[in-house]
């Protein structure tokens, strides 16, 4: 196991949101699921045998998603980058990730139909906005700014003035 694992706060779609993520990305899986014993389950209102944990892999990155409960929701303060090399990545992953109830946002944002907020990125971006022509990073600044999901090929006219 990995010294430092995301773990994941739902109410009771921990199970259905491992797998619905190990659809989308490669070298993914759902692992070993945890169902909470009667006496653990009573004292925090949860039906004994229903999952509490789940442990899952996307893309050799090792999450565990928790039933906790309604008390706690996602929040834009953590999101999950995902870089893609290409266009066609950037509309694979904006695709899978706004389905069934996802809502695009701004700037490479998204949330996922749990809430959970990804930005979809390619790799030109972050290259782009560092690049050491200032002017140059400050056009693709102000491209980024009016994009949702990201348009490579507008990114590159910008960079290009």
């Amino acid at each position: 196991m990995q010294k430092i694992s995301p773990f994941l706060w739902f109410d009771t779609e921990a199970e259905a949101a491992a797998r619905f993520y190990a659809s989308i990305f490669k070298d993914s899986e759902v692992g070993k699921i945890t169902r909470y014993p009667t006496e653990a389950a009573d004292r925090i209102g949860r039906e004994p045998g229903s999952v509490m944990t789940v442990e899952f892999t996307l893309d050799g990155q090792e999450f565990v998603a928790l039933n906790g409960g309604p008390n706690f929701k996602f929040t834009e303060a953590v999101s999950f980058v995902v870089m893609c090399e290409t266009q066609e990545e950037v509309d694979y992953y904006w695709e899978k990730l706004t389905a069934d109830g996802g809502e695009p946002g701004p700037c490479s944002w998204l949330k996922d139909k749990f809430g959970l907020s990804w930005q979809v990125q390619p790799r030109l971006l972050i290259e782009l906005l560092g690049d050491k022509d200032k002017a140059k990073a400050e056009r693709v600044m102000n491209a980024m700014m009016e994009m949702g999901k990201i348009d490579v090929a507008a990114l590159e006219r910008a960079a290009k003035g």
